[in-house]
């Protein structure tokens, strides 16, 4: 009896297996996204010329501040190159009144810490706290910026660090790539000269990198960030004490330099390499350009998601390569879109023919309404998810005022990217994504890629 029932049960499911995989539904179409507010803001300005933002932001008790300095590798002058990332590190080994030690315990005993970076444009220097004590690490903050020592004592430490750096970064083939690309891209400005020799970097002292941060440190050259959960009061108090007598320093216009770009290949060497390492990049628009937005979307589509179309196109279908991405890089007034992927070797001219072709793609149909939804949502989360940490939240508001956008740009991007439509993206694409004037570099095996990327340009 119980085998019988068993065998009719089985033959009934077996049975209703096709019928219950053909009623099977895809999942239902992702919601709108939510309205989304931006966090208020308190902006002032010190006498000085210091630009001030705070942010009251989230429920854990910690604070984060930042000060961005405009001070980076393109304020070097020829020969200086990464003079501004010492400059960057040498700001952490004491001040006038305090060594390093007592700068990292001090930070420590708040909660917290003190650290700097550098990039092309800005030197920004960090530190976060337990919120009850925002105003210490403010002045802590405003002792490190305004009083270095910069001692002569640590620069040959410290070059040698940025020495094993650069060598680091010569034998990585994705840097390799990454280095020529800014070459080709910007010749003759600082941007197109991204990695410096052994022995300029050899030859920068402490009085090189004081005669920079004398030259650049400045406060109309500086914007101070602050986000997190803080006494408001206390803190602007704390704020205006002290970076009262930081010197203000005259800014002087930028000329955003102009990306030079021509349908060429530039192909490197790699001899015995079983992947070629392929960026191919575009020179875009300034990222407060009206269109900025609707290129975001168009990049998303090509190849920034997991999704994308050359995402699926040569790692889902094909399996030409694992982890390709396409991106917009922010520069100065300007920026370029760039998709990168490590091939293997042997379909390395397969792989570039099917990412123009989905260049060409989208330049020549809109997407569908339902690709460009879903497209939607995402970007739209991921801006959401920027803004969600401290730091996050920071990064944007820096990212509006370097480029001269309206306050009001954060809190109706998303409506933004609601209202753009498929032929507003297939036309940016045909507009700024130029693919006909690529610039492209290969780091790979010449002997076995050449043949294969012959039709795409001029190997140089």
């Amino acid at each position: 009896m119980k085998k019988s029932i068993f065998t009719l049960t089985l033959a009934l499911l077996l049975g209703a297996a096709p019928a219950a995989l053909a009623e099977k539904q895809a999942p239902p179409p992702a919601a709108t996204p939510k309205a989304f507010t931006v966090p208020a803001t308190k902006d002032f300005t010190l006498p000085n010329g210091l630009a001030v933002t705070l942010v009251p932001f989230g429920a854990i008790p910690k604070v984060s501040i930042e000060l961005s300095v405009r001070a980076g590798n393109a304020d070097e002058a020829e020969g200086e190159q990464w003079l501004a990332d010492l400059v960057g590190k040498l700001l952490l080994e004491g001040t006038t009144t305090k060594t390093a030690e007592e700068i990292a315990r001090g930070a420590a005993q708040m909660g917290g810490s003190i650290s700097t970076s550098v990039g092309l444009d800005f030197t920004t220097i960090q530190g976060e706290a337990l919120s009850d004590f925002a105003p210490d690490i403010v002045r802590l903050l405003a002792d490190v910026a305004q009083n270095p020592k910069l001692p002569a004592s640590e620069v040959p430490r410290l070059t040698g660090d940025l020495v094993r750096n650069v060598a680091q970064r010569k034998a990585e083939p994705s840097d390799i790539a990454d280095v020529k690309l800014y070459e080709l891209l910007y010749p003759g400005h600082p941007y197109g000269r991204p990695l410096p020799a052994e022995a300029t970097l050899k030859s920068h002292t402490a009085d090189k990198a004081r005669a920079f941060y004398e030259r650049l440190f400045g406060a109309k050259r500086a914007h101070l960030y602050v986000a997190g959960l803080f006494d408001l009061p206390r803190t602007e108090a704390a704020i205006r004490e002290a970076f009262a007598n930081m010197r203000p320093l005259e800014t002087r216009p930028q000329t955003p330099p102009k990306a030079k770009t021509a349908r060429a290949i530039t192909l490197i060497d790699r001899p015995g390499s079983v992947q070629s390492v392929v960026a191919i990049a575009s020179p875009a628009i300034d990222p407060s350009h009206p269109d900025a937005i609707a290129l975001e979307v168009a990049n998303t589509i090509l190849g920034g998601y997991f999704g994308s179309r050359i995402t699926s196109n040569i790692r889902e279908q094909k399996g030409y390569t694992y982890s390709p991405r396409s991106s917009i890089t922010d520069l100065q007034k300007t920026s370029f879109w760039e998709q990168y992927a490590e091939i293997t070797t042997n379909v390395t001219g397969p792989a570039i023919k099917e990412i123009f072709a989905e260049i060409d793609r989208l330049q020549a149909e809109p997407p569908t309404k339902a690709e460009l939804s879903g497209v939607k949502s995402y970007v739209i989360g991921t801006f959401t998810l920027k803004l969600s940490s401290r730091s996050g939240l920071i990064n944007q508001l820096r990212r509006v005022d370097r480029h001269g956008l309206p306050r009001e740009y954060l809190s109706t991007y998303v409506d933004r990217v609601l209202a753009l439509k498929p032929e507003d993206v297939q036309r940016v694409t045909k507009q700024y994504i130029e693919d006909d004037k690529a610039t492209i570099v290969i780091v790979g095996d010449r002997k076995q890629i050449e043949k294969q990327i012959e039709p795409f340009g001029k190997i140089q």
